[in-house]
This record gives C-alpha cells, sequence and structure tokens, in this order.
C-alpha cells in the first residue's frame, strides 16, 4: 500500500471513493500517514475494495462519460473521435 501511495493522484482518487459513498478518506494527506495503521486500512478499502458495477465514469479533462455495466466500463471512442 505504500508503494501505491506515491503513486495515486489524491484529488481524483477521494472524489472517485466519496462519489461511491466511501467517505472515511481525509481531505489532505502526506506521507507521514502511511505510519497509521488506520489510514493504510481505509486506503487499502477504498483502493482494493470498493467497486463501481453500474453508473459512469467522468473524465476530468473533457467531462466524456463512459458507462459502466456490470463492473466493466466501456471505454471505446465513437467514430468522430478516432
Amino acid at each position: 500500500m505504500r508503494k501505491m501511495f506515491e503513486k495515486v493522484e489524491w484529488k481524483a482518487f477521494l472524489e472517485a471513493s466519496r462519489s461511491m459513498g466511501y467517505a472515511q478518506l481525509p481531505e489532505e494527506v502526506d506521507s507521514g500517514m502511511l505510519e497509521s495503521d488506520e489510514f493504510l486500512s481505509r486506503f487499502h478499502h477504498a483502493l482494493l475494495e470498493l467497486h463501481l458495477e453500474e453508473g459512469a465514469l467522468v473524465c476530468p479533462e473533457t467531462g466524456r462519460r463512459f458507462p459502466v455495466n456490470k463492473g466493466i466500463p466501456n471505454m471505446l471512442l465513437h467514430e468522430d473521435e478516432v
């Protein structure tokens, strides 16, 4: 979990977790929090145990929505996007 933490864009991760109803992560983080078992447990839960079954993923840059059905995102481009 400690190595994964370095690779996560926290603001996007936090927003995604909260949009799925998980509000147990702090707004701001720093590497010192990696010493906390409670933080690591919450981070693990959000990263590896939350699953989106139905809904959509939204690109933060373009606003494009990618539908998710039965846990599988459809990220294929439309013909006009190729």
